[in-house]
């Protein structure tokens, strides 16, 4: 059966701790299956790139307000005791592996083994540059942070040594309660980062494409796996309202979301996250704590 996540409410100044506490409990009591954080800094008001590496494409105003990534995504674990919880995504060029290791590790244990760990590399050359980043080396950077992250996640004592990232012979703990790591999941599209996707992830969540699209690139990234992986999860993201109108992303009904999912129960898409922080109807912490409730017939089209 196809499962239904929601995103976290993040974007737009309108999150309060009681709206994020209540959409946490009442998306878990109603049957969600899982809950996500996305990972964005600061909205530069003459931004270098444009939105989602398009050139000219001005940065959503959602974007002027974001809680920071896991610790909302904390606050969501410890809200709950079954849903998912999971990054989607992650930046990994904003990270360095010692530190990002102990807080996954920690939101791991915390969540008794719940967390699902989601990277891409970005879009942004404004936030690169503050965390003193070449966007150029972004994709060799992911993957050696996955290698430095497998590293500390093993057994100790840990030592790496690479291009961008060193860790002297150490203990490194605590380490994630899932063994040998929490699942991986990854955001990328481009060549390099679907041979990535089918090389190292276990779970496929691309931030647009019409369902026929997914199904196909999906279907090759299955036979460039290695013998030896899992067949690869698919994840489809839907948009209440999209961040920006291209393609195949325009504002949907509730009856229009809940027929995408009984679409992509029919393709056997594993699941479909429901991103709704782009909602322009979204106005105050009131209609993010309802929310769940609104999108509760997408639960019965997966049923």
């Amino acid at each position: 059966m196809t499962t239904v996540g929601l995103c976290l409410p993040q974007l737009g100044g309108h999150v309060t701790r009681g709206a994020l506490r209540e959409f946490v409990e009442t998306a878990e009591d109603l049957g969600f299956a899982s809950l996500w954080v996305q990972e964005h800094m600061f909205f530069p008001h003459e931004p270098v790139s444009g939105y989602s590496a398009r050139p000219g494409l001005a940065i959503p105003q959602a974007y002027r307000t974001t809680l920071s990534a896991l610790e909302t995504l904390t606050a969501a674990a410890a809200w709950s005791s079954r849903v998912e919880v999971g990054t989607s995504v992650l930046v990994a060029g904003y990270h360095r592996p010692v530190q990002l290791a102990q807080r996954l590790a920690t939101i791991d244990v915390l969540s008794e083994g719940r967390l699902t760990v989601g990277f891409s590399v970005g879009w942004s050359d404004d936030e690169h540059q503050q965390v003193d980043v070449d966007p150029r080396t972004r994709g060799r950077r992911l993957d050696e942070m996955l290698d430095a992250l497998e590293a500390c996640w093993g057994p100790d004592p840990v030592e790496f040594s690479g291009e961008f990232f060193t860790i002297p012979t150490s203990d490194v703990r605590p380490k994630p309660l899932q063994s040998p790591r929490p699942r991986l999941l990854s955001g990328m599209r481009s060549a390099a980062g679907l041979r990535r996707t089918a090389e190292r992830f276990d779970i496929w969540n691309p931030a647009s494409g019409t369902l026929e699209q997914i199904l196909e690139i999906a279907e090759q990234l299955q036979q460039q796996r290695p013998p030896d992986r899992a067949p690869l999860d698919v994840y489809w993201r839907l948009f209440v309202e999209p961040p920006v109108v291209v393609a195949n992303l325009r504002t949907a009904t509730v009856d229009e979301l809940a027929d995408s999912v009984g679409r992509a129960q029919d393709a056997g898409i594993a699941s479909v996250l429901v991103d709704a922080n782009f909602d322009s109807t979204i106005d105050s912490p009131q209609a993010w704590a309802g929310l769940p409730k609104r999108l509760a017939p997408l639960l019965d089209a997966a049923r």
